[in-house]
């Protein structure tokens, strides 16, 4: 091997791969306005439903989708910004940044997968804590090392739950049905952190957990609790005691 070469093989790498950011970023803009365009037909202020008013702000459905879709442009906005600084407008407008890489492929790939079957399959019909906890734990063990092997197990871990969870209760009538779904991801995501912690020591292999938990039970609650907003699977394995201990629990004695 010539070392000498290492580093503008590197570079050669890092153009390319701000050449993607680039055209990532311009995408992932162009679906953040157009989400949000749609999300203001939602109404936000002075809806009346059957002679109720509900003017209130926080009530409005559009809060949710508005704040999720924002920060996806505001997070286009810095990656478009970082990926021009860095060279890769000049380099994608060449289009030599469109040419075929196998690992970027494995990791674009990937992380469709595990998102494709986190919205179509997960959230609809299994409790949105624990298909947010093992996605979250599979996207940061995942990709946060750049491995392939890594890639191709969180995508199968990710995907077979979420294919049991599609052809056991696919019609919409089975989504709040039995658990077992529930319990799959339940397991699946054990397993998964348990592997992580065995074969990652770094740092953020220990931060995981406590992301994968906190991220999906600090936005549900404030979204059923706070903005009274409806929540993926409220009858979910997890959701479904905590909001039975909202109302039964803990809601009484304030209300008292």
């Amino acid at each position: 091997m010539d070392i000498e070469k290492l580093p503008a093989e590197l570079d050669e790498d890092l153009e390319m791969l701000r050449a993607r950011d680039f055209w990532g970023a311009l995408t992932l803009i162009c679906c953040s306005v157009f989400f949000l365009w749609r999300t203001s037909f939602i109404p936000f202020l002075g809806e009346n439903r059957a002679g109720v008013s509900g003017a209130e702000w926080y009530n409005s459905a559009a809060i949710v989708p508005f704040g999720i879709w924002l920060a996806m442009l505001l997070l286009g906005l810095v990656l478009l910004r970082i990926a021009i600084k860095a060279g890769g407008a000049e380099r994608a407008f060449s289009a030599v940044g469109l040419g075929w890489n196998q690992k970027e492929a494995i990791r674009i790939g990937s992380i469709a997968v595990i998102m494709g079957v986190f919205i179509f399959a997960l959230v609809p019909r299994v409790d949105f804590i624990l298909a947010s906890g093992l996605v979250i734990t599979a996207l940061i063990y995942g990709f946060h090392a750049g491995r392939i092997g890594r890639m191709l197990l969180v995508a199968v871990v990710v995907a077979l739950p979420g294919l049991y969870a599609l052809v056991m209760h696919f019609p919409q009538a089975e989504w709040n049905k039995p658990h077992d779904d529930d319990w799959v991801v339940l397991a699946a995501w054990v397993m998964l952190t348990i592997w992580m912690l065995a074969h990652d020591r770094s740092c953020i292999a220990r931060a995981t957990p406590w992301v994968a938990v906190l991220t999906p039970l600090i936005l549900v609650t404030a979204m059923a609790f706070g903005f009274r907003q409806n929540v993926p699977n409220r009858g979910g394995l997890l959701f479904s005691h905590i909001e039975y201990h909202y109302y039964v629990t803990l809601r009484p004695l304030w209300r008292n």
